[in-house]
C-alpha cells in the first residue's frame, strides 16, 4: 500500500506537461461560438464567426451552418433572408451523410477506487436504440420547414406558409397553435372553408384546447352564420375558460339574430361571474331598454358607473328619461365632463320645469360656446317664455336656424305677440 502511494506525485506531474512543440494548435469550431453569440443576443459577433467559417473543408457541416444563418437571420427581424437560408438548409440537409455518433468509452477506474477494497457492482448498461440515419434526416428537414412557416407568415406569404406546414409532416400537426396559424393563412387567403376545417381537424386532435374553439366562433360570428357560432361558443364556454370578451361578442349576436331573451340570460350570466365589469352591466342595460325596461337599464349603467365613471352620464340620462328627476340630477352632479354635464342639467332642469335654473345657466352656455347648438337655444328661449320674459325669449328664438325647431319657435312667437298685445291671452 505505501509503494502505491508513493507513485502519486508522480502520476500527477505527468498530467500537466507542457505540450510537445511539434502539436497543432487546436481549430477554432466559428459554428460552436456564432451559437454562443446567438444565444447571448450578440448578433454582430454571431454573424463575424459566421462569415468566417471555411465553407471549403472536406466535413463543411452545410446544413448546420445554413439553419445558423438563418436563426440569425429571424433574430435580426430579415425574414425574407431567413426564408432563403431555411431553404439552403433543407436542400444541404437532404444530402447531408448522418454517421452513427461516436461509441462512449467505459469510465477508467481511478487509483483510489483500485486502492479501495470496497468495490461497487457495475450498473447495467442502458440499451441505446439502433442509429437510424433517416429518421434523423427528417426531423431536422420537419423542424426546418416549421422554421420557415414561421417566415412565411411574417411575410405575409400565407400559401407558402400552408404549404410549409403540410411539408413538416406530423411535426405540422403536433400542436393546437399550428392549426390556429393555418386556419389564419386560409382566414387570410379568403378560402373560409378551408379555414373552418382546420379548426375543426385541430379540435378534434386536440379537444382539450380552447383557443381552437374560441377562434372558430369568431370566425363563425364574421360569417353571421349565428346558430354555429352560438354552438361553438357554448362549447367554448362550458371549458370554464372563457373572459368577458367572449360573453359579450355572444351577446351581441344573439340581438343581431333577434334572439333578446338568450342574450339577456348570457349577460346576466356574465354579471354573476364578472359583477365588476362595467361593459356586461352596459350591454345588459341596451339589452332591457330593447323590452322598454328603462329603469331596470338606468340601475344597470349606474351599477357600471361604479367601474367606469364615462358611464355616469348614461345612467343619468336614463334616471331622466324614467322621470326619476331627483336621482338623474344628483348622478349628474358626478358627471366630470363639464360640456356634457352642463348640457344635460339643461335637459334635467326643463324636465323639472325649474325654468329660472335653466335661466341661471345661460352665462355656461356662452362660456363654453353652447348656444350654437340649436337645441339648447330654444330650451334656453322657451325658459324665457315660461317666466313671461318675452323680450329674451324672442331675442333667442330669431337666432333659431334649424328648420324643424324654427317653425316651433313661429309658433310660439305668435303666442308672445298675442301676450304683449293682451297679458290676459298669457294667463
Amino acid at each position: 500500500m505505501l509503494k502505491q502511494i508513493k507513485y502519486l506525485p508522480l502520476l500527477f506531474s505527468l498530467a500537466y506537461m507542457p505540450m510537445n512543440a511539434n502539436e497543432t494548435a487546436p481549430i477554432i469550431d466559428h459554428m460552436s461560438l456564432a451559437t454562443m453569440m446567438i444565444f447571448d443576443g450578440k448578433f454582430d459577433k454571431a454573424k463575424e464567426e459566421l462569415d468566417a467559417v471555411d465553407q471549403n473543408i472536406p466535413n463543411f457541416d452545410a446544413s448546420r451552418f445554413h439553419t445558423m444563418v438563418g436563426v440569425l437571420a429571424v433574430k435580426e427581424k430579415d425574414y425574407d433572408a431567413s426564408i432563403i437560408a431555411f431553404n439552403k438548409a433543407v436542400e444541404t440537409t437532404h444530402l447531408k451523410v448522418y454517421t452513427p455518433p461516436p461509441v462512449a468509452k467505459e469510465k477508467q477506474e481511478f487509483l483510489f477506487s483500485i486502492m479501495s477494497e470496497k468495490k461497487e457492482e457495475p450498473k447495467p448498461k442502458k440499451v441505446e436504440p439502433p442509429f437510424d440515419a433517416e429518421k434523423l434526416r427528417a426531423e431536422k428537414i420537419s423542424k426546418l420547414y416549421i422554421h420557415l412557416s414561421k417566415s412565411y407568415y411574417k411575410t405575409k406569404n400565407y400559401t407558402k406558409t400552408i404549404e410549409s406546414l403540410d411539408n413538416a409532416g406530423e411535426a405540422g400537426r403536433n400542436r393546437a397553435g399550428l392549426f390556429t396559424l393555418r386556419a389564419e393563412c386560409y382566414w387570410k387567403l379568403k378560402d373560409k372553408n378551408g379555414a373552418l376545417e382546420a379548426l375543426t381537424r385541430g379540435s378534434e386532435i386536440f379537444p382539450e384546447d380552447t383557443r381552437l374553439l374560441k377562434q372558430k366562433f369568431y370566425y363563425l360570428a364574421d360569417l353571421k352564420l349565428y346558430q354555429a357560432s352560438i354552438d361553438a361558443s357554448k362549447a367554448y364556454m362550458a371549458q370554464g375558460k372563457a373572459r368577458v370578451k367572449e360573453y359579450l361578442s355572444l351577446a351581441q349576436i344573439l340581438m343581431s339574430g333577434g334572439e333578446i331573451t338568450s342574450a339577456i340570460k348570457v349577460l346576466e350570466e356574465a354579471k354573476v361571474i364578472f359583477p365588476e365589469a362595467p361593459k356586461v352591466s352596459m350591454l345588459l342595460g341596451h339589452t332591457y331598454l330593447k323590452r322598454d325596461m328603462i329603469h331596470v337599464t338606468a340601475h344597470l349603467f349606474e351599477q357600471a358607473s361604479y367601474y367606469d365613471s364615462n358611464s355616469t352620464k348614461d345612467a343619468a340620462e336614463m334616471y331622466r328619461r324614467a322621470k326619476d328627476l331627483p336621482h338623474a340630477l344628483y348622478l349628474n352632479s358626478m358627471v366630470s365632463d363639464k360640456v356634457e354635464k352642463l348640457k344635460q342639467k339643461v335637459a334635467i332642469f326643463v324636465d323639472r320645469e325649474e325654468f329660472e335654473k335653466v335661466i341661471g345657466l345661460e352665462d355656461g352656455l356662452k362660456r363654453h360656446s353652447m348656444l350654437k347648438d340649436d337645441n339648447l337655444r330654444y330650451a334656453l328661449a322657451y325658459a324665457y317664455f315660461m317666466v313671461k320674459d318675452y323680450n329674451h325669449a324672442e331675442k333667442h328664438f330669431k337666432k333659431i336656424t334649424d328648420s324643424g325647431l324654427f317653425s316651433k319657435a313661429t309658433v310660439i312667437r305668435k303666442s308672445i305677440e298675442k301676450c304683449k298685445n293682451n297679458s290676459l291671452e298669457c294667463i
